[in-house]
């Protein structure tokens, strides 16, 4: 096909925006673009027609601009039906006024494609088209690029501010019946800095993306502070259905480079972005960024196929039982499914693949919790019980994937907002969800105890990181105890100790922080931790003084992991006001007195009585 073909195509395909939707009859389904490629004049005209309609059905995902077709006065003249119900359509969702169509985003598509929902008309919005004749979707292909396949009809504006996408992003001006001109700022989507609940909420994530990780978020706070802790991070890669702003400056650091992705080596993937026209001059003519079809994009099987993929997801509510609630407040529609599962479940068969399911422990400015007995009746389960993996709010991050109802409950209870532990614990012990005497520690997660975490880096290059314990490390103890050597065993207990129970084991990880302190040293295992060390402390009330205790797994010993551990714990005890420290150390334990004289801030004093060293050190000064 020659130039002059196409060149006089367009120019037969000019249209105004009155003349494009004039063709519009009753009871058609009109497909309107995504995002902030909503094709505003068309959609102005298209209402301004309405007393010549009826029963017009207007169809599309999240979309930006105003959406006049949902006013009660275009009742009978316009119904809208919503893949995801946006702040502009919520209210007439919620009334009746207009429909909700629950669905998975990689399946829209096919939806049109197999005819169960046919399109008539698609109005959309493109960039201009190149020397060959070729239009971008600009800053949404999404399910745009299917439906303007799929459409009887396409109208599009072509908007010389529209960025030129690439990848599979194209649509030739042969295919679009006319072409409306304008000259008006692509619509941007700015939001408010992320605030000190959505910081802590990004730490705790980004303690869980690794080195050469391959990303996928949404757009929001929560997201923006992800991005702002990955300073740190090095060859990170990007596949998701959209990305905000906070890439860029990822980029811009070569923190973001895709040097080490499985697919698209290099290469951002996206289906559309929303934010500000610096995000939309950084992906015009971009060989970076490929841009493809939700379809593509959003198919678990190919998500899979990134190693070490993170998928970031937020959520309205969740269950003690890890049922997600995303789209719904009850039985009031909010949101959609957009892509949360077709993410969870592709990073769920990632190799080091990582679902992230995040969200603020409360709602209504702290006054209602988001971690609940049930759901809200009415409430749609969007992330089921079995493929929930991580949960993380501001007070931690809790990995439900393969773990029992009851460890679910201890977990999600202690990532909860601390005023709510208490009523959530009563619930679950009612319910006999958790053990009757299942007690609840209010100091979990507290943002002053996360100073307290460091990393220690072995001889060998392994990297332990060292924690307050938690009560969900139960299990983690359990473990650790029955794999101790029965030397071990006897010189921690100073007797011949057969089992751990829960009924022990309950008081040894739940601990309050002001009388009794418990660090654990913990290693990467699998898709957990695996616990190798723990040391602690508690107050004599008595004499004001600390007596510590210290145990490791036998094949751990010697790798200076006891070194590091005693002088976190003597620097924690000193930083609450400690100033003497005490320990019981069998005679035959060399190993144990020799790590207190060589790592104790000062002299440490030594007595002998019934068969074990008495030994007393000073905290040293303090700061």
């Amino acid at each position: 096909m020659d130039g002059t073909d196409w060149t006089d195509r367009y120019r037969d395909k000019l249209r105004s925006a009155d003349q494009a939707v004039a063709g519009v009859r009753r009871g058609q389904r009109v497909f309107i673009g995504s995002g902030c490629a909503e094709p505003q004049e068309l959609v102005k005209a298209l209402v301004a027609r309405g007393e010549s309609l009826a029963d017009t059905q207007i169809i599309h995902i999240l979309t930006l601009g105003t959406a006049p077709y949902v006013d009660p006065t275009m009742i009978d003249r316009f119904h809208h039906n919503a893949f995801f119900i946006g702040p502009n359509t919520r209210q007439a969702v919620s009334q009746g006024r207009a429909d909700y169509t629950p669905a998975f985003l990689s399946e829209i598509p096919r939806m049109f494609r197999h005819g169960r929902m046919p399109i008539d008309v698609a109005l959309i919005q493109v960039s201009p088209p190149d020397e060959h004749g070729y239009c971008s979707y600009g800053v949404s292909t999404d399910i745009v690029k299917s439906a303007a396949e799929c459409a009887c009809e396409v109208y599009a504006e072509v908007n010389p501010n529209m960025p030129r996408a690439l990848g599979d992003s194209f649509i030739h001006v042969n295919r679009i019946s006319g072409m409306i001109p304008m000259d008006k700022p692509v619509l941007e989507s700015k939001h408010r800095e992320p605030d000190e609940i959505a910081q802590r909420i990004g730490r705790h994530i980004a303690d869980l993306i690794d080195d050469g990780s391959t990303l996928q978020m949404g757009i929001g706070t929560i997201p923006d502070a992800v991005l702002a802790n990955l300073t740190e991070k090095k060859d990170l890669g990007i596949h998701t259905e959209m990305f905000a702003d906070g890439v860029v400056d990822l980029v811009e650091r070569g923190i973001i480079n895709g040097s080490r992705k499985t697919l698209h080596r290099g290469k951002i993937i996206a289906s559309f972005v929303m934010g500000t026209r610096r995000l939309y001059d950084f992906i015009d003519n971009n060989p970076m960024c490929e841009f493809h079809p939700t379809e593509y994009t959003n198919d678990p099987f190919r998500i899979a196929q990134n190693d070490k993929m993170i998928a970031i997801n937020s959520a309205l509510q969740i269950d003690l039982t890890g049922q997600v609630c995303a789209d719904s407040l009850g039985e009031y529609f909010y949101s959609g499914i957009g892509g949360q599962v077709d993410f969870v479940r592709g990073a769920a068969r990632s190799n080091g693949g990582k679902p992230i399911v995040a969200l603020p422990s409360t709602a209504r400015d702290g006054t209602v919790s988001r971690i609940v007995p049930t759901l809200y009746p009415g409430a749609g389960v969007v992330t089921s019980r079995g493929d929930v993996h991580y949960v993380v709010t501001e007070w931690g991050a809790a990995n439900l994937h393969g773990k029992t109802v009851r460890e679910r409950a201890l977990a999600l209870i202690h990532i909860a907002h601390p005023d709510f532990r208490e009523q959530l614990m009563k619930e679950a012990r009612e319910r006999h969800v958790v053990p009757a005497d299942q007690p609840v520690v209010l100091s979990a997660g507290a943002p002053e105890l996360e100073i307290y975490q460091s990393d220690v880096t072995l001889a060998d290059g392994m990297i332990l990181r060292i924690r307050p314990i938690r009560p969900t490390d139960e299990e983690l103890l359990r473990d650790m105890f029955y794999s101790l050597s029965p030397d071990t065993v006897l010189h921690r207990f100073f007797h011949v100790l057969k089992a751990m129970p829960h009924a022990q084991l309950k008081d040894y990880v739940n601990v309050d922080y002001a009388k009794r302190v418990a660090i654990v040293a913990v290693a990467p295992c699998d898709e957990g931790e695996m616990v190798v060390g723990v040391a602690r402390y508690g107050v004599d009330a008595a004499t004001d003084e600390a007596e510590v205790a210290f145990v490791m797994r036998d094949a751990w010993q010697g790798r200076g992991i006891g070194t590091h551990m005693f002088k976190r714990l003597v620097a924690i005890g000193r930083d609450r006001g400690i100033t003497s420290f005490t320990a019981e150390v069998m005679v035959d334990n060399k190993v144990m007195v020799r790590l207190f004289n060589r790592c104790a801030l000062g002299p440490v004093k030594s007595t002998l009585r019934d068969g074990a060293y008495h030994l007393a050190f000073s905290a040293g000064p303090k700061g």
